[in-house]
Order: C-alpha cells, then sequence, then structure tokens
C-alpha cells in the first residue's frame, strides 16, 4: 500500500500510486468499519426479535438510501454515509401511534428487563466479535517472542558481557524463565544490580551462566509518566505460533479481555487527563491505521479490527445519553423508581448528549488532520 508512504512524504510516490494507495486504503476501511456497525446492529436486531420486538429498519449507515429490500416487517437499508448504523423498533418513540392489536411488539410496552437486553446487545456483540476475530488470528499464528536472542546493540551492557545473537535464555539468578515477558520484567526491574543469566549456546549447545549489570534508561509510559527502567541492550527472535481451534477460541478471549480492561482503563486516564486528548483520533487516523496494520499482513490487521471492535463495544457501554449506555442508564433508573423518567428531562439529557458527541468527533477530526499535517 503506497498511501503510508505517501502521506509520510516519500518522493517516489507517484500520483497515480498515492490515488490506488488512497484507494486501497479506503476500501479496507470501509470493509472495517462496515463489519463492527453490522455486527453491533445485528445484535440489537436478533435480540430485538428474540424479545418480540417489531423490527421495522435495519439501516447500514445514515442519509440518502442506496439500497433498500423489505422482508417480512423488516426493511434492509444501504445509505450513503457510512459512518455508523440504527435499527429502527416499532413503537420506540413515545409519540408514535401503536395499533392496539401489535402493541405487544413495540418497543416501550416490554418490560425493562428486554429493553435493557437489547440496547446491551449491540457493544456486547462487538465485543463476542473481537473474541472470534482473535480467534481466528491465534488460529492463522501469532507473532511470540521467543527467549533466543535474535539482535544485540553493540557496546550495550549484554554485548560488552559476552552475549551472542542465537543464545537462548534459560534461566535468571537461578530462576527458570518460561517466556520472554517474564525475562524482560525482570531485567527491567533490575537496573544497575547484577544478573546471572543462564543460557544455552546456539551452535556449540553449551550451558553457560553469564553476568550482566543491566544498565539505566527512562521510559514514557501509556499516561506520559517517565520511570526508570533496566535494559542490556537485546532484542529477541520472533516465532509465529498457531493454535488449535479450541485454544485458539481461548486465546481470543484472553486478548479480548485484555484489551477491554485496557481501554476501560485508557478512558479512566484521558477523563483525568492522565493521558493527553491528543490521543484521541477519529475516523481517519483509524482508517490510517488501519492502513498501516493492513501492510503488516493479515493477523496485524484482524488484532486491529478486533482492537477497534472493542473500543466500538466499550464507548458504546459509556453512560452518555444518545449512546447505548446512556439509554441503559435510563432503563436501569426506571427499573429501581418504578416509572420512567421524566421526559422532559430525558430530552435535555439527549441534547447534552448530542453536544457532547459532537464536539468530540469534531476533536478527534482535528487530531487527525494534525497527525497528517505534522507527517
Amino acid at each position: 500500500m503506497t498511501y503510508v508512504y505517501a502521506l509520510a512524504g516519500a518522493a517516489a510516490a507517484t500520483p497515480f500510486e498515492k490515488i490506488a494507495g488512497w484507494t486501497e486504503f479506503i476500501f479496507i476501511a470501509t470493509v472495517v468499519l462496515g463489519l463492527l456497525i453490522v455486527a453491533h446492529e445485528f445484535g440489537h436486531f436478533i435480540v430485538a426479535r428474540l424479545c418480540g420486538v417489531r423490527v421495522e429498519r435495519f439501516s447500514i449507515g445514515f442519509g440518502p438510501k442506496l439500497f433498500g429490500r423489505k422482508s417480512g416487517d423488516t426493511e434492509y437499508m444501504l445509505c450513503a454515509v457510512p459512518l455508523g448504523g440504527y435499527v429502527k423498533f416499532y413503537g420506540d418513540e413515545s409519540e408514535e401511534e401503536i395499533d392496539p392489536k401489535a402493541a405487544a411488539e413495540s418497543f416501550l410496552n416490554q418490560p425493562v428487563k428486554k429493553r435493557l437486553a437489547i440496547v446491551a446487545a449491540g457493544p456486547l456483540f462487538n465485543i463476542g466479535l473481537a473474541v472470534l476475530i482473535a480467534a481466528v488470528a491465534a488460529m492463522a499464528g501469532l507473532p511470540t517472542a521467543s527467549r533466543v536472542i535474535g539482535e544485540m546493540v553493540e557496546g550495550k551492557p549484554a554485548a560488552l558481557a559476552g552475549f551472542k545473537p542465537g543464545d537462548r535464555i534459560d534461566s535468571v539468578n537461578g530462576e527458570p524463565m518460561e517466556s520472554w515477558g517474564q525475562i524482560q520484567r525482570i531485567i527491567s526491574q533490575s537496573a544497575g544490580k547484577e544478573l546471572s543469566i543462564g543460557i544455552l549456546r546456539d551452535g556449540s549447545g553449551e550451558a553457560l551462566t553469564i553476568t550482566v549489570t543491566p544498565g539505566t534508561d527512562t521510559e514514557k509510559t501509556i499516561d506520559g509518566k517517565e520511570i526508570t527502567v533496566g535494559r542490556i541492550g537485546v532484542m529477541p527472535t520472533t516465532e509465529i505460533t498457531a493454535y488449535p481451534p479450541h485454544v485458539a477460541l481461548y486465546k481470543g478471549a484472553e486478548w479480548t479481555w485484555n484489551m477491554v480492561s485496557l481501554t476501560v482503563w485508557s478512558i479512566g486516564k484521558m477523563i483525568s487527563r492522565e493521558i493527553p486528548a491528543s490521543e484521541i483520533a477519529g475516523p481517519v487516523g483509524i482508517m490510517q491505521l488501519a492502513g498501516q496494520q493492513a501492510q503488516k499482513g493479515v493477523t496485524q490487521l484482524l488484532l486491529f479490527v478486533a482492537l477497534i471492535s472493542v473500543n466500538l463495544g466499550i464507548l458504546n457501554l459509556l453512560p452518555i445519553p444518545v449512546l447505548d449506555g446512556g439509554h441503559i442508564l435510563f432503563y436501569t433508573i426506571e427499573s429501581v423508581l418504578g416509572k420512567p423518567l421524566n421526559l422532559r428531562h430525558q430530552e435535555i439529557a439527549q441534547q447534552v448528549g448530542i453536544f457532547l458527541l459532537l464536539s468530540l468527533m469534531v476533536f478527534a477530526f482535528y487530531n487527525d488532520i494534525m497527525r497528517i499535517m505534522g507527517g
């Protein structure tokens, strides 16, 4: 994909290559976004049907209708603006006239528990989709850092101590090592402290013990804080591990849970301003990242799509009116009070929610533009 290089200002890209790159990039991003929208709206749709609610419209996109077909009670539509979608339920507006004979199919006539389930289904389907996509990536093969040293930095502690590319790290201070993450964690926490590292030398098969003292370095955490870490100047080799379906499904669920936790943590840090607001990306930024991940291979693109699906699910669960989370908040309050919130209060909350959402979208677009202008 030439678009990434063109965006970075590579002089070699011709105008035709730039156009071709942007076309491919827009196609990939549209497919990705379309998949996530379909999953989200299908969650609302299928749970509504299971609860006996009539679905009048299932739309992918907003604005003018490009294509539509009616099947049963539902009109399925594809609209011109592919930045979202919606499901229209029968009787989901208080001022809507309801046929007494069809009152049982009206959304607002459903018990609170059913309405909660219908609204929550969209975000939960996005999270479920992330599990499946991550599982497919695991079956295709996930890159895993091995315990074998790949690259070394000249003049750093490892090179000076006598390590060589191909050495496999088996123990640190007598403790057996099972993963590169475990090795990295111990070294990172041992700046300036002597470590005794057991290795198996590539080629000779000789078991050696090498003493090394990690140098002191600083790095920034995701929330912008600087911390002191230990470094010895080595990089691991990467192995591709493909998993059978049952293990891959577990890996997909584990990966998704980690991403859910990270997303919730990140949102909390942004609210507390520990993570700068400049990290927020809009549709352009997400499309750009999709193009970059596609360049790295199918597995990386799949994991990126799964991550966006997690983000979409979690963001829609935020208690902001006009989002699914706002409706969940209203229905939860209704279940506690035993009656719906005052209609006027709901309208005011919806207006505030629309203002917040539009403000966030404008700010995200601004961030995207600034990133592009800054290269």
